[in-house]
């Protein structure tokens, strides 16, 4: 049975609190803590947008949001208690001339108490709020502020957030959230390598022959093809979702599991990842975007015919990197992320050097392998050959030994934004990123797309439903004599 630690009593600012984070993510998270009985009678739950509405219409608004999260499946009586906690202040966080007397007289006058600044907002006025926040005096005593990704659109606009933020506040008071490291497995990921003796002697270049992270998306573009076109694939979901499992996987042990020990490993192997240039970029990339398909027996429409108008911008990319330390020498790693791919699923692949010796012939090709699921089935599995039961010889099967979070742990767990939120009060910052971590991926992620302008590569295609990305994807991990693991 899970044991759910409760916090103390804090305040929490939700600027966009009428906005879709707030509706389908926040609010419903901060709830289902309030549940658990984790958060503390006395916090103050406020959300602050342009958008002119009371207290009472907040709470309906909230309630909506609850109720939709929980398929209809409210606590009433918890909820009567949860609403005591909710207030509402109309204003426009980026104007320092405003009125902030109204949010002032919401918070609790108490230097210890933890008072969060949550920007459910666009990064565009991420520092503009803050600058608003140090002038109005907000950002005095035991303030934080989460800032959500993405933090930029490239090295230059992310280095001019994280300078103007850091005027603000000190760097151990701002939370850049990713709600990836919030999920159960990706934190599994530091207990699966660090407590169990049994694969720190194999995890690296002598015993891994390569490592796969995908983040496949079953959805296309939708009404997000306007902001979707101005990102795409490589900035949307690899330079922070991805690039933070890669850390997660390649890091060395940190010194103890405090925020910082984290942080300064991972940043070390973002660091060390191999540079892409016009020279390697066409032989160790894939770009391309969905065209037409079949989904669940309905034809769907390509990017393009979505988007309304011809683009550059990939919805699928493919990448053969190299971390060029010690430990991960010669090891290639495979990441790929694309939207309207076969199934929704997101999955690292440990795959080990196969025997020296193949004693029993062909049936020794299946080597072994650490599956580990990060969605939507949460779960580890490590594949091993076995001898398949019956007469007529002997024939090896690849089977897995499985750790299902859903066989295994019965009740409901909290997920990724609840437990983020928790971390946040308790000023726990080891599962959120540090400027370097932002900053050092964008210098990679920048120079892959130079790389791509500068070489030309061409933008590929796939059918939307039907392939996991393009064949060409297929063909660059053929050269190292491998294949895409297939989940299922």
């Amino acid at each position: 049975m899970a044991e759910f630690i409760p916090v103390g009593a804090f305040d929490i600012v939700i600027f966009g609190g009428t906005g879709d984070l707030s509706q389908r993510k926040l609010l419903p998270a901060l709830y289902h803590r309030w549940i658990d009985g984790q958060i503390a009678e006395g916090s103050n739950i406020i959300g602050v947008s342009r958008t002119a509405l009371t207290d009472a219409e907040f709470v309906t608004f909230a309630f909506d949001a609850c109720c939709a999260a929980t398929d209809g499946k409210l606590n009433q009586a918890a909820w009567k208690k949860f609403a005591k906690c909710l207030s509402y202040v109309t204003m426009d966080a980026t104007d320092t001339k405003a009125d902030w007397g109204g949010l002032k007289a919401a918070l609790v006058k108490d230097a210890k108490r933890p008072c969060i600044f949550y920007l459910a907002v666009t990064p565009k006025i991420y520092v503009p709020i803050c600058e608003a926040l140090g002038q109005t005096g907000l950002a005095e005593g035991n303030a934080r502020i989460v800032l959500e990704k993405p933090i930029g659109t490239d090295l230059q606009s992310a280095r001019a957030i994280n300078a103007g933020v850091g005027a603000v506040f000190a760097e151990d008071c701002i939370y850049r959230i990713d709600h990836y490291l919030g999920k159960e497995t990706v934190q599994n990921l530091l207990v699966l390598r660090f407590a169990n003796s049994l694969f720190e002697p194999l995890w690296n270049q002598s015993a891994v022959d390569h490592i796969q992270i995908t983040v496949a998306e079953h959805y296309g573009v939708g009404d997000r093809a306007g902001y979707y076109d101005g990102s795409g694939a490589l900035r949307d979901m690899v330079q922070n979702h991805i690039l933070q499992l890669l850390c997660l996987i390649m890091m060395e042990p940190p010194n103890s599991i405090d925020g910082d020990a984290i942080r300064t490993e991972k940043i070390k192997v973002l660091q060390a990842l191999r540079p892409i240039t016009a020279e390697n970029v066409a032989e160790d990339t894939v770009r391309a975007q969905y065209v037409a398909g079949n989904v669940e027996g309905e034809t769907v429409a390509g990017y393009l015919d979505e988007l309304g108008h011809e683009s550059g911008t990939e919805t699928f990319v493919a990448i053969k990197a190299a971390v060029d330390n010690w430990r991960w020498a010669q090891v290639p790693i495979y990441l790929r992320t694309g939207k309207r791919m076969k199934a929704r699923h997101s999955e690292i692949v440990v795959r080990f050097r196969p025997t020296p010796h193949a004693m029993f012939g062909a049936q020794d090709a299946q080597s072994n392998r650490l599956v580990i699921n990060v969605q939507p089935d949460e779960g580890v599995q490590l594949y091993l050959q076995i001898k398949e039961p019956g007469p007529g010889g002997l024939r090896i099967k690849s089977l897995p030994l499985n750790l299902s979070y859903q066989d295994n742990f019965t009740v409901r767990y909290p997920d990724a934004y609840e437990r983020l939120l928790m971390d946040v009060v308790r000023g726990n910052l080891s599962l959120f990123m540090r400027r370097e971590e932002v900053e050092a991926a964008w210098e990679w992620v920048d120079g892959l797309i130079a790389a791509w302008a500068a070489a030309d590569v061409p933008m590929r295609t796939y059918q939307a439903g039907v392939e996991d990305g393009p064949i060409e994807a297929k063909v660059m991990t053929r050269v190292d004599d491998c294949d895409w693991w297939e989940a299922g």
